[in-house]
């Protein structure tokens, strides 16, 4: 999956109910003040075309996952990714997105104390990230849309059994969707500054050429039980699927994820097959 590597790629971090508390990484944000309380806490950035550093390493695969050289947790975080268009005023700050598709995107992260920045622990190298090469036109990105309908489930295959990983829910169901995300996500590039786990995305822009195109993954949904305690083991397999609820319900879902083959219409599915690098 080469057709994203101009693209740059950001993550919405906090965008769903009790997702950090999950992922032990509340106490990351503690610093971090929102005039919302119960909306997303910053952006982050996971790849950044031409970039120096870990952050210029292409990692998107519809297929894999590779588990990094260090000894260390790995979590599957299933989420919606949007890929959008950027426009940008005279001065180089964003001032349109314009999400085109939708699809099922497997925002892997490390579990690791003492991360300086939520970026060092999304991107690791090729194939620690996860979009489906199945995408869904977006006819409008407001209520009334197509993703009203949407919903995203997620599973474990481990040793032959299937699990489910993330809970089964509504798109509408992030804090922040449609024109009130695009609103903040605006807003947030522009002035969100480098503090605590967060970094000046804006500067990245500029220094990457002001990218016309971008990836931005909407935040993760709340883990099962078993999605909370279990880790990524070699030969698992990450299956992240986004339906339509007006075609299917969750059991043709369940029976699809069982055999991993899934229909076309209405659905984008990302099944990754996880190995050491």
């Amino acid at each position: 999956m080469e057709r994203y590597k101009e693209y740059v790629g950001f993550g919405v971090a906090g965008n769903f109910a009790l997702h950090l508390e999950q992922a032990g990484e509340i106490e990351d944000f503690k610093q971090i003040l929102t005039e919302d309380p119960n909306g997303p806490k910053g952006v982050f950035p996971f790849y950044v075309p031409g970039r120096e550093g870990q952050l210029g390493k292409y990692p998107i695969s519809s297929d894999t996952i590779v588990l990094p050289e260090e000894e260390c947790n790995v979590q599957p975080e299933p989420e919606v990714a949007l890929i959008c268009d950027l426009a940008y005023d005279e001065l180089g700050k964003v001032n349109r997105i314009t999400p085109r598709f939708f699809g099922a995107y497997n925002d892997c992260s490390l579990r690791k104390e003492g991360a300086a920045k939520i970026s060092h622990k999304k991107n690791w190298g090729e194939s620690s990230k996860g979009l489906s090469s199945i995408l869904i036109p977006i006819d409008t990105f407001e209520k009334g849309g197509i993703m009203d309908t949407y919903r995203i489930a997620s599973f474990l295959r481990r040793d032959g059994m299937l699990m489910r990983y993330g809970e089964d829910v509504e798109l509408p169901g992030y804090s922040y969707f449609y024109t009130k995300l695009t609103d903040w996500l605006k807003n947030q590039i522009n002035a969100q500054t480098d503090f605590g786990p967060l970094e000046a995305i804006g500067s990245y822009l500029k220094e990457a050429g002001l990218p016309q195109k971008a990836i931005i993954s909407i935040g993760a949904t709340r883990y099962t039980h078993f999605g909370e305690t279990n880790f990524l083991r070699e030969g698992d397999e990450v299956i992240v699927v986004v339906y339509d609820n007006n075609k299917y319900c969750t059991n043709p879902i369940l029976t699809m994820a069982n055999r991993g083959v899934f229909q076309s219409e209405g659905i984008s599915a990302l099944i990754q097959k996880v190995r050491r690098g």
